[in-house]
């Protein structure tokens, strides 16, 4: 027996892993199938055949931040700049509840337009209709996600992109890991279902700190953990950066499974973006969530966080139905509920 395979068997069983096993899980290059066949069966074991389906709106591509890494950065000259009001963004919503979203994920740039007045109006509207929601809105103050929890939001995605203070601080100037956790433990303080993740392959990032980032996930109980490799846009200064690859994204996926194996865990538009099979690759490997785009026209286009993003010329409709079929070939089935975690137990920020 290899010491793969007991690594395996021992994560298999626990769901703990030591930062030197991950590494080693995430340096072998022998073993994968066998990785990516161990975390789809807990994923199965625990959060069963079904895929939840997430509505992706993507409201403004306005950012006063200067992330490195990203296209709707502050200083990106190269981009036409939007935003929707809030009966537009309701509007939205309304549509993909009648696709059959039983959620909707509301994501933008920290647009300071969108005052706790304007997205209250918004998150009153979509909970009128009947529909769980997802905010992705970035660093705000303890108030504020007090005041969207109030108004009945129920989830919060924030990545923390990289647990590794060198690398973080190199690619949010201005900004602060120490805040982003601040933000991290408001939002479960709070009651929200808290999701965050991180970028596979940004620059400086060692494999010793992708198993810190895994071993973060683990330890906050993270309920959402959202992977993906990173892109490089040509409109950010990491333009000339290596990126990243599918096959390790798909590994730390994977890992991240081993040990959260009820959370639930996106097969991310980026992996597509670098394989044509790359969602049904990643719910294959222990993925049970996708987070179709239901955002229309231009819109679409203008939400360029990276290169070569999928759909961006498709129908809300279309997306709906192409992974409708996607997720049917492989013989899962498309949730009818909301898909909250069940039983978590709060971790330790």
């Amino acid at each position: 027996m290899s010491d793969i395979t007991e690594i395996l068997i021992r994560a298999e069983r626990l769901h703990q892993l030591e930062k030197a096993e991950i590494v080693a899980l995430l340096a072998n290059r022998v073993d994968d199938a066998e990785l990516f066949g161990v975390a789809d069966r807990i994923r199965q074991r625990y959060v069963g055949d079904e895929v939840h389906l997430r509505g992706l709106i993507e409201f403004s591509n306005i950012c006063k931040q200067n992330c490195l890494y990203c296209g709707l950065r502050r200083d990106n000259q190269d981009i036409k700049r939007y935003r929707l009001e809030p009966e537009a963004v309701i509007e939205l919503a309304a549509k993909a509840k009648s696709y059959g979203y039983k959620t909707v994920v509301l994501q933008s740039g920290e647009d300071v337009y969108y005052t706790v007045e304007r997205l209250q109006t918004v998150i009153y509207g979509i909970k009128d209709l009947g529909l769980a929601l997802t905010l992705s809105l970035g660093e705000k103050t303890r108030e504020e996600y007090r005041a969207y929890r109030e108004a009945g939001a129920d989830r919060y995605l924030l990545r923390i992109e990289t647990t590794d203070r060198q690398v973080y601080d190199q690619l949010h100037p201005g900004m602060s890991l120490a805040n982003r956790l601040r933000c991290l433990r408001d939002l479960r303080d709070l009651g929200y279902e808290v999701g965050t993740g991180i970028m596979v392959g940004l620059p400086g990032q060692s494999q010793e700190s992708l198993a810190e980032d895994i071993l973060f996930f683990k330890a906050i109980d993270a309920d959402m953990i959202g992977l993906g490799p990173f892109i490089p846009n040509p409109a950010t200064p990491l333009r000339a950066a290596a990126g990243g690859t599918f096959e390790l994204a798909l590994k730390v996926m994977a890992i991240t499974r081993l040990l959260l194996p009820d959370s639930n865990i996106p097969a991310t538009t980026a992996m597509e973006t670098l394989n044509k099979q790359g969602r049904t690759i990643a719910l294959q490997s222990g993925a049970n969530v996708v987070m179709p785009n239901v955002t229309e026209g231009e819109y679409r286009q203008l939400y360029m966080l990276y290169p070569g993003k999928i759909c961006i010329n498709d129908t809300p409709a279309h997306c709906r139905q192409c992974i409708g079929g996607k997720i049917a070939a492989i013989n899962r089935t498309i949730a009818q509920h909301a898909g909250f975690r069940s039983g978590k137990n709060l971790g330790q920020l």
